[in-house]
């Protein structure tokens, strides 16, 4: 599922987290409808820039995240209607028992239903648990200041926002044990909305997580920037022009801008510009000529070299082949 981005968001300046996540654009890249007898177990490896999520539906299981008990370590228990999202693609193991075999999950048969749905029966003949298991990522650069901000493991607590997650994991859950036409679809989507909850809730609930670039959505005067270049990346920005969004004289702007971002305000303006171009071509529509003009540029070769040095591809590999990274790492599991 791919959450789009329209030129106008329908979100309030006052509301960072609803711009943010609007803006970062969530890609599923893989999910997994799976029912497990005991005794059960699977080893899920690293897949650097995904986010994978677990629920179970029914019965129960034990996780344990590399470096957050590790294999042989500590785990902990997931029971029915609980949701937890391991932010950074850290291997992790999910098991019936603990001490009960865990094969990586690349090995156990899985048949996938489409392109990124799989149904796995795994196990013995015991008792069986139910899971919706799957992996997303959020594609923009600036995600990743955003993801290394959450722990290693995500699990919702009871709370407003955990009411509003057990809302939709009612509904997942009803589509997994009693399915119906269109099931699959619907599974997909709302495990892509419980993601988002998941994220959502735990920014709100940890300050910490509301500095860098979070923080200067929220600021008054350099939020009204960002979002500028946002909506409109191909626009001709200055730092003039930016300062003047703001509201602000250019140097107070420069200064705060890059105190509360990071970097400086163009250097901003051409990763962020970078990116959309990135996925103009990745789209194989548009030739590195066209998103050359596009963005701005007046020279193809002065476009290339940016987006070299800023996506670290070259734009027409892009263009033939998309970006290179997560959705490659995770090739194998759609096998």
């Amino acid at each position: 599922m791919l959450c789009t981005v329209s030129t106008a968001p329908p979100f309030p300046a006052a509301d960072p987290l609803g711009e943010a996540l609007h803006v970062l654009r969530m890609d599923g890249l893989f999910y997994c409808r799976s029912e497990l007898g005991e005794p059960w177990g699977m080893t899920l490896p690293p897949t650097p820039g995904c986010l994978w999520f677990h629920v179970v539906t029914s019965g129960g299981c034990r996780l344990a995240v590399d470096g957050a008990g590790g294999r042989d370590g500590a785990d902990r228990e997931l029971r029915p209607g609980e949701l937890v999202v391991v932010p950074r693609g850290t291997g992790h193991v999910l098991r019936s028992a603990p001490g009960a075999s865990a094969p990586d999950i690349r090995s156990i048969p899985h048949p996938m239903l489409d392109g990124r749905y799989a149904l796995l029966r795994h196990g013995g003949d015991g008792p069986v648990t139910r899971m919706v298991c799957g992996a997303v990522r959020f594609s923009h650069p600036a995600a990743g200041d955003l993801v290394a901000s959450l722990p290693d493991l995500v699990r919702v607590e009871p709370s407003p926002i955990g009411d509003r997650v057990q809302d939709t994991l009612r509904l997942l859950a009803a589509e997994v044990e009693h399915g119906g036409p269109g099931s699959d679809a619907v599974i997909t989507r709302l495990a892509d909305v419980l993601v988002l909850q998941a994220v959502r809730g735990r920014l709100q609930a940890d300050a910490a997580t509301r500095t860098g670039w979070l923080g200067a959505l929220a600021d008054d005067r350099i939020g009204r920037a960002l979002a500028a270049v946002h909506r409109e990346p191909e626009r001709d920005w200055t730092v003039a022009a930016l300062a003047a969004t703001a509201a602000m004289s250019r140097s107070a702007f420069s200064a705060r801008f890059t105190e509360l971002v990071g970097e400086s305000a163009m250097g901003y303006v051409t990763r962020w510009r970078m990116h959309a171009a990135a996925e103009f071509l990745s789209g194989g529509s548009g030739t590195v000529a066209q998103a050359a003009h596009r963005f701005g540029y007046r020279s193809e070769a002065a476009f290339a070299r940016a987006f070299s040095r800023v996506v670290g591809e070259p734009a027409g590999r892009v263009r033939r082949h998309g970006l290179a990274g997560t959705a490659d790492a995770l090739a194998a599991f759609r096998s």
